[in-house]
């Protein structure tokens, strides 16, 4: 349906010039309506033709048998592929392809999604992590600093593999970080970020670098480290310090958010670091530390498990 890719080109375009979407952002969006091109293919109908009815088969094709053999997507994801499919039907709108969007917003079309507490490390899985790297070679110096630049930033996986050297200023250990919606930020990093980028710089790059390069994290070819790697060395040092299956670079986002507010910190001020748009993001960390504190209370107070008059 060449229609349908010119449509999908233009919402990509769309993105980009008047929402100031990054790359990364419009590649997610676009992964989310692949699902629904898919359906509108199988029903050889064209997008204006959705109506309410067909789209209630779409939310049951998606949780149901949407990626094949009778399985389908989990709530949260169907959630946010409807938020993306909203945002596409407003353009739509704009451009005059149909009238109205038949995507309701609000409560007009809930989906009761599970809402997931992020998973963070404890300190003493932070340190395991951070020691993973040998940093007697230049790869390893490269990668404690990741990790540390992860830990200590909460930067995002693509905002660490755009980093360019002129960002860091490491006199008042800060970083200008371009962030979603090319926003810019300042984020600060801590005496031991610092000390791990200092080694990387003096010692490391020196050695992967084999022609000029603005980019501050190198492969071992020279180039700009891609994301796609950043994740390949996080899982791998997981891996080795012997940590839970599932750590990523948003787990290292996570926990540094998490250990902020466990320290006292400010919502809002977490809100400006991590970047968030909306206060709202950021108050899920609250409910971490709460859920935590919970769960060490039941587990360690002699009388939280208390039955029967007897504690358990």
């Amino acid at each position: 349906m060449k229609s349908l890719e010119r449509l999908i080109r233009k919402y990509s375009d769309y993105l980009r010039g008047q929402k100031g979407r990054s790359d990364n952002t419009i590649r997610a969006y676009l992964d989310d309506l692949q699902p629904f091109i898919a359906f509108l293919q199988f029903e050889g109908i064209h997008p204006r033709e959705l109506d309410r009815h067909r789209l209630r088969r779409y939310l049951a094709w998606l949780m149901t048998s949407a990626r094949g053999r009778g399985k389908g997507y989990a709530k949260s994801s169907v959630a946010r592929k409807l938020i993306v499919l909203r945002s596409l039907y407003r353009f739509l709108v704009q451009e005059g392809q149909v009238s109205e969007n038949p995507i309701p917003s609000g409560r007009a079309l809930r989906i009761k999604v599970d809402r997931l507490l992020p998973h963070f490390l404890s300190n003493r899985e932070v340190g395991d992590l951070l020691d993973a790297p040998d940093v007697d070679t230049a790869l390893g110096l490269r990668d404690r600093a990741i990790l540390e630049f992860l830990y200590s930033s909460g930067m995002r996986l693509s905002e660490i593999a755009g980093l360019d050297l002129e960002q860091v200023d490491l006199t008042r250990g800060q970083v200008r970080v371009l962030g979603k919606g090319a926003k810019e930020r300042m984020v600060l990093i801590g005496k031991p970020a610092k000390k791990a980028l200092v080694a990387y710089l003096e010692k490391g790059r020196p050695e992967l670098v084999k022609r000029p390069s603005k980019a501050l994290f190198l492969n071992r070819y020279g180039r700009r480290l891609s994301g796609r790697s950043v994740q390949k060395l996080v899982r791998r040092y997981a891996l080795r310090a012997n940590l839970p299956q599932g750590v990523h670079p948003h787990t290292l986002r996570h926990t540094f958010a998490t250990h902020l507010v466990e320290g006292g910190a400010d919502l809002r001020i977490v809100q400006e670091l991590l970047g968030h748009a909306s206060p709202a993001t950021t108050q899920i960390y609250t409910h971490v530390t709460h859920t935590e504190a919970r769960r060490v209370y039941m587990k360690t107070h002699p009388r939280a498990r208390k039955q029967n008059g007897r504690t358990g």
